[in-house]
């Protein structure tokens, strides 16, 4: 996984420039103040730094439409840019007001990369290591303002400090950005198939990935296309298919489903469970059972948490047999591509046409590197034609029988499979549809003896092993409703083109699961920037010059101004391993856990913080207090509640209104932003250190709360999992209020 792990580090070289910039305006606004005579003039003082902010909120109210129709990596690429030419400037800036341009600029710039880079990471890392990599921009972020903290702090130690130089700085790390945009980083996989750009997307993920065979991954992807759609959850009993088959009919029509496996003839069964609601999965255990009688909890909170709490710490026993439905035989003579782009240009048309016959062999398959399998001499095709885009007759993923299904990994313990199911219609004619089922392994293998549930049409053999497995079952993008209403004979399919060729659409917004993803990821970003964190790093030299931490350092000779500077510096270094471990617990505790855990540190700080300032004691007591009470803040800050709201508003949307549910999410964070850097100032006059920290404590506390009973567990799932999660949540919500 080398290749995601390089790319996510130099997309994450954007939020350096980020901390970098943050950093050099908290120690330049102190020279800034003197040159201008802002000392009587906060308002233009925040105005000053609140600048980039306003700048940032008013990119971002576009900034994810746009990027769902250029893509991801020119955004970025504008941003480097914008950071270039905006250092450039403040270097210059004769007067304020050239000054105030600057900022704006800059703040066009961060808005790009703080709203795109989790996106895009999210977008291209695999589900395992998901949440390491996208805390990487926390991590270049606060080292890119320790390596600005200490230039300043060096900065101040001279006769006649220079604010133009220390801001304009920043344009040598920004060409060094603009050369990654340019020359190192693709474009997102995501957004290549969402426009049929499927070649593209296959070379980046086999350049992402390390692997030949991503065959699986590009099902996945063409997958997240849809958005909303009806979505159910269900149980089975999966086994080797002679196991769960023997003794029992071979012709009764009992819903299983069948697996196939890498190995010639080895096919695996999945049974349904019967004598449980669709929805039982999410109460079996004792503590999933207490969480969903908590009043007011989110049943999408118990759903992801029964998931996560069932999994098998020593990994999946038979998921990992399963191969990919494109390599379990002898490849085919000629790999077909189903791209756009390769097809207009090679002048095939991958539309039928009203075609006769039994042959439309014309017609291209759905999925990157078609490759016959075991099951085609045994499969027959339902029919299909039309003016819509049908399947090709051995079409691995379209063929089979009713029962039949093919699947393969997706990572993160899942699996994608599809079930071809028939029934006959009341003319008597038999009518068909697919459905796309997500497979997760729950628990551990067990043997008949100690299974807890029951098996239709017959039992388990004593000696074999089985293994219970949870399915997300919907339809599949490509076999969409609206197809479907125009009855076709047989299943067509729609190209992914096709699907994304309107782009998000706002009415895609009021799906319940899209509604329910806004309400978290709208919620967890106000409540992170009104728990103050911005307001507290942009003045953290004043507020530690105001605590009196000159005190601290006067024996060393150094000034109020340097000492504030010097020990902010010493903040962001001592934050840097603490990001690191939360790198590390991201994937394994996870981003719920980390949240529920490091709120009440900072609750506790900021409670020490204002009784160290209420409280009157000598200067020096009350100077050690509030330092280490602002360090205890930002470490722990920065291991919860600063990389995981991006975090998650990276991971819950679906592909086509991924950039338009970010750009929303992502304009609340830059209001919110604004609202509490450009208050602070005037907050700290009027109510001092004390009355700005006891509220952000309140606000803290809120904050907890609404992780506790709304925030699900994302950790490990695959991005199209976790919205077709959010799906069922919101229907199980609506069913709670009823």
């Amino acid at each position: 996984m080398s290749g995601a792990v390089l790319v996510a580090i130099a997309a994450a070289v954007g939020n350096l420039l980020q901390g970098w910039d943050n950093a050099t305006i908290a120690g330049a606004v102190l020279y800034i103040k003197k040159e201008f005579q802002l000392d009587s003039q906060p308002t233009m003082e925040g105005l000053i730094v609140a600048m980039s902010l306003i700048g940032a909120t008013a990119i971002t109210t576009c900034s994810g439409p746009i990027s769902d129709s250029l893509g991801r990596r020119p955004m970025m690429i504008i941003s480097s840019v914008l950071y270039f030419v905006s250092g450039l400037v403040m270097l210059w800036s004769p007067n304020v007001y050239i000054l105030l341009l600057a900022r704006l600029l800059d703040g066009f710039g961060i808005g790009l990369s703080v709203t795109l880079v989790p996106v895009y990471i999210s977008e291209t890392a695999p589900p395992e290591i998901r949440g390491l990599l996208n805390t990487l921009p926390q991590f270049t972020g606060s080292g890119g303002m320790f390596f600005s903290y200490c230039m300043v702090f060096g900065m101040s130690l001279m006769d006649s400090p220079n604010w133009r130089l220390m801001l304009g700085v920043l344009s040598i790390p920004s060409l060094f950005y603009l050369a990654l945009t340019v020359f190192f980083l693709p474009e997102s996989p995501r957004w290549l198939v969402s426009k049929g750009r499927m070649a593209e997307a296959k070379k980046v993920l086999q350049r992402l990935r390390g692997r030949e065979d991503v065959s699986g991954e590009m099902a996945l992807l063409v997958e997240g296309l849809g958005v909303g759609g009806e979505t159910s959850l269900e149980e089975y009993i999966i086994g080797p298919g002679n196991d769960l088959t023997d003794e029992q009919d071979p012709d009764a029509d009992n819903g299983d489903i069948k697996l196939y496996g890498p190995e010639a003839g080895l096919s695996w069964v999945a049974r349904p469970v019967t004598g449980q609601s669709a929805l039982g999965i999410a109460s079996r255990h004792g503590s999933m059972l207490s969480q969903s009688n908590v009043p007011l909890m989110d049943p999408l909170v118990t759903l992801f948490g029964s998931v996560h709490e069932k999994f098998p710490e020593s990994g999946s026993m038979i998921f990992p047999n399963f191969g990919s439905m494109f390599s379990v035989a002898e490849p085919h003579a000629k790999e077909e591509e189903w791209d756009e782009e390769s097809l207009q240009r090679d002048g095939e048309d991958y539309t039928s046409d009203n075609a006769g016959g039994d042959s439309d062999d014309n017609l291209q398959t759905p999925l990157m590197s078609r490759q016959t399998t075991s099951m085609d001499k045994d499969m027959v095709p339902p029919a299909s034609h039309g003016s819509i885009l049908s399947m090709r007759r051995n079409s691995s993923l379209m063929q089979g029988n009713a029962g039949d299904t093919t699947s393969m990994g997706i990572g993160g313990g899942w699996q994608l499979a599809w079930k071809w199911s028939e029934r006959e219609g009341l003319d008597g004619k038999k009518e068909g549809g697919f459905k796309r089922i997500y497979l997760h392994q729950e628990g551990v293998a067990a043997s008949r003896r100690g299974s807890i549930v029951s098996v239709p049409g017959g039992e388990i053999p004593d000696e074999s092993e089985f293994i219970q497995a949870a399915a997300l079952v919907s339809q599949p993008a490509l076999y969409s409703k609206e197809l479907m209403e125009q009855h076709p004979v047989g299943p067509a399919m729609v190209h992914p083109s096709e699907t994304a060729a309107s782009g998000p659409r706002w009415r895609d917004l009021l799906e319940p699961g899209v509604k329910h993803a806004l309400v978290v990821g709208i919620g967890i970003q106000i409540l992170q920037q009104f728990s103050g964190i911005n307001g507290v790093l942009y003045y953290t030299p004043q507020i530690l010059e105001q605590a009196g931490v000159g005190v601290l350092l006067s024996n060393l000779g150094i000034s109020s101004t340097s000492s504030s500077l010097l020990i902010s510096a010493v903040t962001t270094l001592l934050m840097l391993p603490c990001i690191a471990v939360a790198m590390r617990l991201m994937d394994i505790s996870g981003r719920r856990s980390l949240l529920l855990t490091t709120i009440p540190i900072l609750i506790v700080s900021l409670i020490v913080l204002v009784l160290g300032n209420v409280v009157h004691m000598g200067s020096v007591v009350h100077a050690a207090i509030s330092t280490v009470s602002v360090i205890v803040y930002f470490c722990t800050f920065v291991m919860g509640f600063g990389p995981i709201p991006n975090i998650l508003c990276s991971e819950i949307f679906p592909t086509r209104v991924r950039g338009l549910c970010i750009a929303i999410c992502a304009l609340v964070f830059w209001t919110g932003d604004i609202i509490v850097t450009y208050s602070l100032p005037v907050m700290l006059n009027s109510i001092g250190l004390a009355g700005v920290f006891g509220i952000y404590a309140v606000v803290c506390l809120i904050s907890w709360v609404f992780v506790f009973l709304k925030v699900p567990e994302t950790k490990g799932m695959p991005l199209e999992v976790i919205q077709e999660f959010f799906a069922v949540g919101a229907k199980q919500a609506a069913a709670k209020k009823d």
